[in-house]
């Protein structure tokens, strides 16, 4: 063990170091970064169309190259699944993953190329825990289990030897030896497709390992831990795992989730860490514990570019940008992705050295009155209502009502609460303060009831989310339930499952 402690710790070190570089030169080794890309795509057909062999600053590359997003690569990855290969990337690329948009129900097939699956995924996985452990020398987490709350996959049709499936499926299915005999359940259970079948699996299979730490989206592994309580018939999670240390979590906003994480893991020295892992790339790892920001990873082989939001057409590097302002990520990968809109949006926290927080999606917003409410008005809104109403949010998403028989719009919240406030009204009144502190436009267009009402909060019956997501195929993996959207066709659909389930 001794032999190991300090192996472990020499790698560490090793990467701290390496960090630190990156750290103090970042415009530099992201100039490296891209230079690396243009040149090892400049013999693919994407490299000749834009003759890549001629640039040579990023303003060429900017002038030359236009902005991208999933269906304007739709057609290039396409190909590339029937078994073209230098399209977009010289290595031969053989995984997908499959990635869902939360406000459409359209499927996206994200190349991993063998470098991002190295030189991104993984590396981001390792830094994760060399960071925690660095923060942490004492910890024990190496002599525990890794429980991951994954994906599926499955067989891709376009070709033999292709395969496409959640992200997370696809790191499990790719993990070296050593990593692979850490981790928990079993393969055959970790990538069913079948979610309620798989939770039950995962409950009993995992109950009796050593679990030490725990990487996986809030919500489902929320769902995984009550049902090992129930198995097991306790309310304590560290009865079945006493060494349980560190929940590697990320892809939804944590906030709503912790009080309910800390009920189930009633222990002061559990960790929360939060990464920002995609299907497009590995792009920001929490560095400090206790914080909300995450450090952006400048070394993975991804290039970055930011759209600044209201600004329009101003795209910049990292040297560019400034902190608080809203930007949409853009990134160039080792996996053949060229400027691609994330459409994500993120606020630097700091600058020396880069830090990030997710704010929220592009298309995520209501934006029905000229209200302009985004994802992170609703998110800080929501967590300070409940904090005031000792109310828990499980899952949400809201829709507006439109003018009606001369009656002002309003917005409709679809609320699934873990713990529902006392008065329902009550709590939307709080939800519309704060909304209106939040967001001047909101406020504006709240004044004397003209344009805007008191939001309507319709507390739904649990399960509803979870009927909605079956019965559109979106059950576990990458999908998300659309927070904020400026039809009703979510509202509408679940309404109709909360009546369905009245009735029975």
């Amino acid at each position: 063990m001794e032999i190991i402690n300090s192996v472990f710790s020499w790698i560490i070190k090793k990467r701290i170091h390496q960090m630190e570089l990156f750290i103090r030169y970042p415009k530099e080794v992201q100039n490296d970064v891209f230079l690396e890309l243009i040149n090892s795509a400049k013999n693919t057909e994407w490299g000749k169309k834009y003759d890549y062999r001629t640039i040579k600053t990023y303003q060429d590359y900017k002038d030359r190259v236009p902005l991208q997003d999933y269906e304007s690569l739709k057609k290039d990855v396409s190909r590339i699944q029937q078994g073209e290969k230098n399209i977009l990337w010289p290595s031969d690329i053989k995984w997908f993953a499959k990635s869902s948009g939360t406000t459409t129900g359209k499927s996206k097939f994200i190349p991993v190329s063998k470098e991002s699956l190295e030189d991104c995924h993984y590396k981001g996985g390792k830094d994760l825990l060399a960071i925690y452990h660095y923060n942490h020398p004492s910890s024990k987490l190496i002599l525990g289990k890794t429980l991951v709350v994954g994906g599926s996959t499955q067989l891709n049709q376009f070709k033999n030897g292709s395969y496409y499936g959640d992200l997370s499926a696809i790191i499990m299915k790719n993990f070296p030896v050593w990593v692979e005999q850490r981790r928990v359940p079993k393969m055959a259970i970790a990538v069913m497709d079948d979610w309620e079948e798989k939770i039950e699996k995962m409950a009993i299979s995992t109950t009796k390992e050593d679990v030490s730490n725990i990487s996986g989206v809030p919500s489902w592994t929320l769902i995984l831990l009550r049902r090992i309580l129930e198995l097991n018939k306790i309310d304590n999670i560290l009865e079945v795992w006493p060494n349980l240390e560190l929940f590697m979590h990320g892809g939804v906003n944590f906030s709503p989730y912790k009080e309910q994480f800390k009920k189930l893991i009633p222990k002061f020295s559990m960790n929360y860490y939060e990464n920002y892992n995609a299907s497009e790339g590995f792009f920001g790892i929490q560095d400090q514990s206790g914080v909300e920001e995450m450090l952006l990873m400048l070394d993975y082989g991804i290039f970055y570019e930011f759209i600044e939001q209201g600004a329009k057409d101003k795209v910049v590097t990292i040297e560019g940008v400034e902190l608080s302002k809203t930007y949409e990520l853009v990134i160039s990968t080792n996996a053949g992705l060229w400027r691609y809109k994330m459409g994500d949006t993120i606020q630097f926290t700091s600058l020396n050295p880069f830090r990030i927080k997710v704010v929220g999606r592009v298309k995520s917003f209501i934006n029905a009155f000229g209200e302009e409410l985004v994802i992170e008005n609703a998110e800080k809104a929501l967590s300070y209502t409940c904090a005031k109403t000792e109310a828990e949010v499980k899952e949400y998403t809201a829709a507006p009502i439109y003018f009606e028989d001369n009656q002002s719009g309003k917005h409709q919240w679809l609320i699934e609460f873990e713990k529902p406030p006392k008065d329902v009204i009550h709590f939307s009144r709080i939800l519309d303060e704060q909304l209106k502190l939040i967001n001047s436009d909101y406020a504006a267009k709240r004044s004397h009831d003209l344009v805007l009402g008191l939001p309507e909060v319709n507390s739904l019956r649990k399960g509803v989310f979870h009927q909605w997501m079956k019965q559109n195929g979106k059950l576990g993996g990458q999908h998300k339930v659309p927070r904020l959207s400026n039809h009703r066709k979510y509202v509408e659909e679940l309404l109709e499952i909360k009546l369905d389930l009245k009735g029975t």
